[in-house]
């Protein structure tokens, strides 16, 4: 079985992440390394364990959190397909998973590679839940600590630096019962009005909300103890 392991020692996925990272924070882009890597990682991890999916795609869910943005370095435009083919040439070139190849591992990296080119577009339908769970682990990582720029002046001059400064809490929370995912946010109010959060978030909410009804779910959200969705 494919594991998150293998990916973590694997010299040429964890380069392309901190490579994206890296020019991803010169553009002025919030995190998208290795910290916003492992964050969706372990959300996705969470989540598809939470739905009731097998183990193997508990683990190639976070597999596909951890190597989603790794093609940002390349194109940001198109980060989603070369990232999925970055990740077929890391794997193939790793000698400890592509020496034992059978036909269920061919399948995990081809899930894997689907879910990380579909998880920034619309341009495909849902075909497989871990794409569906990487979509949601990863239009819900809001939070403070992804805006790089220390100087107060400095974020406020940019939309989504302000959002995800201004956002002190954030969870995920997944209800099997009632067949909810609720996504809980605190935004400080004092620095931006909550307003700003849908200017830049709608179409990712409404994403997020796609993938929620292929696993059979509503996707709600919170801000602020209201229910907004």
């Amino acid at each position: 079985m494919l594991t998150l392991a293998q990916i973590n020692d694997d010299p040429f996925i964890l380069q392309f992440i901190k490579s994206s990272g890296i020019v991803l924070k010169y553009q002025g882009y919030t995190d998208h390394g290795l910290d916003h890597s492992q964050l969706v990682a372990d959300r996705a991890r969470t989540l598809a364990q939470a739905i009731g999916l097998s183990k193997r795609e508990q683990e190639l869910a976070a597999i596909s959190g951890f190597c989603h943005d790794m093609g940002n370095f390349l194109s940001r435009s198109h980060h989603h397909y070369f990232g999925a083919l970055l990740f077929y040439q890391a794997v193939m070139n790793n000698p400890q998973i592509s020496s034992r190849l059978t036909p269920q591992l061919i399948k995990d990296i081809s899930i894997v590679m689907q879910a990380i080119a579909n998880h920034d577009k619309h341009e495909m339908k849902f075909s497989h839940p871990v794409a569906a769970v990487l979509v949601i682990a990863d239009k819900s990582d809001v939070r403070r600590s992804r805006v790089l720029i220390k100087d107060i002046k400095e974020i406020k001059k940019d939309i989504h630096d302000r959002v995800n400064y201004a956002t002190t809490f954030s969870k995920l929370k997944t209800d099997k019962r009632k067949k909810v995912i609720t996504l809980t946010l605190k935004i400080d109010t004092n620095f931006v009005p909550v307003m700003e959060y849908f200017e830049i978030f709608t179409s990712r909410m409404v994403y997020c909300r796609e993938a929620a009804e292929f696993l059979g779910y509503k996707f709600a959200l919170t801000i602020n103890n209201f229910k907004l969705l």
